[in-house]
């Protein structure tokens, strides 16, 4: 049975405006994150001082990874479009990188870990392009920035949530990165539940599915769409994988077992600051955050590049968390609003795509930084990239549909 969002009201109801599926998938995404930000807090310890990994095998894992995640969104996401059904495809993403978490404890060599981290990430192409496309369908385009905002926030609350637990049971475990890792399964699997019994998809016109799509179907894409993917991108180039974060606090003078607070203190801000900035979304034109958004991250990647001690670093991440906040849910609103209804399982996986590739250039990009220049060389590129973002935001001005 379709759900349909109630009216908004008073300040204190906003609760009662997003439907009830809207807010079981912040919590699938939570609990998911809980499991992957509990391993990827300690995994790039685990691969540089463990498996002796090098800088450079560490970016080109997390790029390949997310690239290959990126890659799988745009079958999926034109798959859900082709038969009409989104949440079958969510529950067979979210079922495979929940059978990949007890993969990490098991490993015991860089192959092992590249196997699960690629699967892991097959998985997550599968889900998030159909999942993204159905948080549109399920609500109205006057409720999507607090709908992409509350999916982020609860998305943020389990990021920080993960690294915590690490923390905590890194303690109880006296260091045994494998035991803690175990963990991170218990969640995951929890996620995959909730999904199959707290998500109802709303029905589908019979007309909007088995039809058939062709590569020119993304000719009926606007150009305010592929706008936004080119930001993306931009954004993506500036902002590369976060276990440059995780290694960089390390560097500076962070314990090891202290190491995933980085993620914690990035996470925190991303979730306390992802739902206003959704609210903000509703009502205020894009560059009212883009802008705002990229100066974030220049501060933050400044102040990375600069730092001598972990209290600079943690600075440094609360920034970045900012700047995700202010722009992530806001990216996914405008992707969703742009494109027409039946191609939006489409625009989400081309955009993630797009993302997904210029990632694996930050990330491989980053880590060749580091290993020739250093740390601070890598960080100031982040800045560099995220100027040429808010130079392109200040002269651009949106086409009207």
């Amino acid at each position: 049975m379709s759900e349909q969002p109630e009216k908004s009201g008073s300040p204190g109801t906003w609760k009662r405006t997003l439907p009830q599926s809207i807010w079981a998938l912040g919590f699938v995404s939570m609990f998911m994150d809980v499991s992957s930000e509990l391993v990827h807090s300690l995994l790039p310890v685990y691969m540089r001082n463990v498996l002796g990994a090098s800088m450079l095998t560490i970016g080109m894992l997390e790029g390949i990874a997310e690239a290959t995640a990126s890659v799988t969104k745009v079958f999926s996401g034109a798959i859900s479009d082709y038969v009409g059904k989104r949440k079958f495809l969510a529950v067979l993403g979210y079922g495979l990188s929940a059978l990949t978490k007890p993969l990490f404890p098991l490993a015991d060599a860089m192959g092992w870990i590249f196997a699960a981290r690629f699967t892991d990430r097959i998985g997550k192409g599968i889900r998030d392009a159909p999942r993204d496309a159905l948080i549109a369908d399920l609500v109205g385009d006057d409720m999507r920035g607090r709908a992409y905002g509350l999916r982020q926030a609860l998305d943020s609350v389990g990021a920080f949530a993960g690294p915590l637990l690490a923390l905590g049971f890194m303690a109880f475990f006296a260091g045994n990165i494998k035991s803690v890792l175990w963990i991170a399964v218990i969640p995951a699997f929890i996620s995959v539940l909730l999904l199959v019994v707290g998500v109802s998809e709303p029905p589908h016109k019979a007309s909007d599915s088995g039809k058939r799509l062709a590569f020119s179907d993304a000719g009926r894409l606007p150009y305010n769409y592929w706008l936004i993917v080119t930001l993306g991108s931009v954004l993506t180039l500036a902002r590369f994988s976060d276990a440059f974060l995780v290694l960089r606090a390390q560097q500076i003078g962070l314990a090891s077992g202290l190491v995933p607070m980085i993620m914690i203190v990035m996470n925190i801000t991303y979730s306390v600051f992802s739902y206003p900035a959704g609210r903000a979304a509703d009502k205020l034109q894009p560059k009212a955050l883009l802008i705002p958004g990229t100066a974030v991250l220049i501060a933050s990647d400044i102040l990375l590049a600069i730092a001598s001690k972990p209290f600079v670093a943690f600075c440094g991440a609360a920034l970045w968390g900012i700047h995700m906040a202010l722009t992530q849910g806001l990216l996914s609103k405008l992707v969703a609003d742009s494109a027409p209804a039946d191609l939006r399982g489409s625009a989400f996986g081309i955009y993630n795509l797009a993302s997904g590739g210029t990632l694996l250039l930050s990330s491989v990009i980053a880590g060749a930084l580091w290993n020739v220049s250093g740390a601070p060389a890598t960080f100031v590129a982040g800045a560099v990239f995220a100027s040429i973002a808010t130079a392109g935001l200040l002269i651009y001005k949106p086409v009207s549909r």
